[in-house]
């Protein structure tokens, strides 16, 4: 066997949480890594191998079982979210405790972390201000990962995604359930970023981001919540949501729904644009809906 071409001399790369964006992600590895993924769900170890990873079955949640992970691979894109509850994100404290001296680490946060602007623009060195536990946790993973970085002579890249979109993650279930939206005056922007479009930042991010550095992973799209909606709606041929004021709406939708309606901002992209160097395949939300029909099939 030709050890070269079966992948062995190539570098190791962990994926830890191979989900949706993980599995687009794996195909910009291919060639270039020897790519473990790590599952918590070993029903999964077959739909990994056949998209080109080494399955790996432990769960970030009971230490114990990433003892096999100890200094497995010198990068590393982290895309699993944090537990539920509380305000540290304990899973990204886990991880950090298998992680080899000198590895890159590629870290997909949230944008969430920078709580309500009033939508105003907000580029990466606006402070962060969490406003629910969900954020916090998300601000508790950076800050362990930096306090990694600096402490074992690694580095990490972050990557804040907005609301990430694909055709099977549109609103399509909330339209059809007549869901309402919020009133134009007291509606919040929104910022978004396709699926397929993050796993490639991720991808670019091993190699052209910056030790320590955070990245807007968000997309040129300026909408607000309820012209998003009806965005979809008009792409897929539907009724448009019916739009409340918020005193109504906070009667009408679950307190989830509520806090995504409860923050506003606009984010800024350049840094993917110039540190980067992305060029997205959906630079707005309405250039993905143009390439879809109405009943969701591609063009």
């Amino acid at each position: 066997m030709n050890l070269n071409r079966a992948g062995f001399n190539r570098p190791r790369l962990l994926v830890v949480g191979c989900g949706d964006v993980g599995m687009r992600l794996l195909p910009y590895l291919a060639g270039r890594f020897r790519v473990f993924a790590l599952t918590s769900q070993p029903e999964r170890r077959a739909e990994l191998r056949a998209a080109g990873a080494i399955p790996i079955v432990a769960d970030l949640d009971k230490p114990a079982t990433l003892a096999r992970l100890r200094g497995l691979a010198r990068h590393v894109v982290h895309l699993a979210p944090p537990q539920q509850q509380g305000e540290l994100d304990l899973r990204t404290r886990n991880l950090t405790a298998i992680l080899p001296e000198g590895a890159h680490v590629v870290y997909v946060s949230t944008s969430g972390v920078y709580g309500d602007r009033g939508g105003a623009m907000t580029p990466e060195t606006t402070p962060r201000r969490p406003r629910n536990a969900r954020a916090r946790r998300r601000v508790d993973a950076e800050q362990v990962l930096r306090a990694w970085a600096l402490a074992s002579r690694g580095s990490v890249a972050i990557l804040r995604a907005p609301g990430i979109y694909a055709l099977d993650r549109l609103p399509l279930e909330r339209l059809r359930r007549g869901t309402p939206a919020l009133a134009p005056a007291d509606d919040v922007h929104t910022n978004h970023i396709h699926a397929d479009d993050l796993a490639y930042l991720a991808f670019l991010a091993l190699f052209r981001g910056q030790p320590g550095r955070a990245y807007n992973a968000s997309d040129d799209t300026r909408l607000k919540m309820g012209a998003y909606f009806d965005a979809v709606a008009d792409a897929f041929g539907m009724p448009r949501a019916p739009r409340l004021p918020r005193a109504e709406l906070e009667q009408v939708v679950s307190a989830m729904q509520l806090s995504f309606m409860s923050e506003s901002r606009r984010l800024e992209n350049a840094r993917i644009k110039r540190g980067l160097r992305a060029r997205l395949r959906y630079p707005r939300v309405e250039d993905f809906l143009a390439s879809v029909d109405k009943t969701g099939l591609s063009k």
